[in-house]
């Protein structure tokens, strides 16, 4: 109990506007391109496990981290699939030919063990395989 009145002491306590029950994910962050740069990053998170507290709200602050590595062979190898199998799931997603076979073919395997939950990631899974397949991953 004591520990406990202790650690409320010293956290914060968030309380959103009327209308916000939570927030989740960045509030703030650095840009890349350096325009309006902040140096910090403003993250809000929302507990939503059983607990008999009633402040599951909480904010952080992360200073801007500069990479001090250049990216490894595999990590560009990792950019590289992820660049190429986006540009194919936008491709195949707008392609009239193959629409009507990919519906037919995602809700046959929505429903099976490890079938893919939306048209979406049914998409970057065959499109993916694809690509491994075809670089021999």
């Amino acid at each position: 109990m004591v520990n406990e009145q202790i650690v409320n002491e010293f956290m914060a306590k968030v309380q959103w506007s009327a209308g916000i029950d939570s927030v989740s994910g960045a509030l703030a962050k650095p840009t890349k391109s350096g325009h309006h740069n902040c140096e910090k990053m403003l993250l809000g998170t929302h507990r939503v496990a059983a607990t008999t507290s009633d402040t599951c709200n909480r904010v952080y602050i992360r200073r801007k981290v500069e990479r001090s590595t250049d990216p490894s062979a595999k990590e560009l190898r990792i950019r590289s699939r992820f660049t190429e199998v986006g540009a194919a799931v936008r491709q195949r997603a707008k392609d009239l030919m193959q629409i009507n076979a990919d519906q037919a073919a995602f809700l046959a395997q929505r429903d099976t063990a490890g079938g893919k939950k939306t048209m979406k990631a049914y998409l970057w899974k065959v499109c993916g395989d694809a690509y491994d397949e075809q670089h021999g991953a």
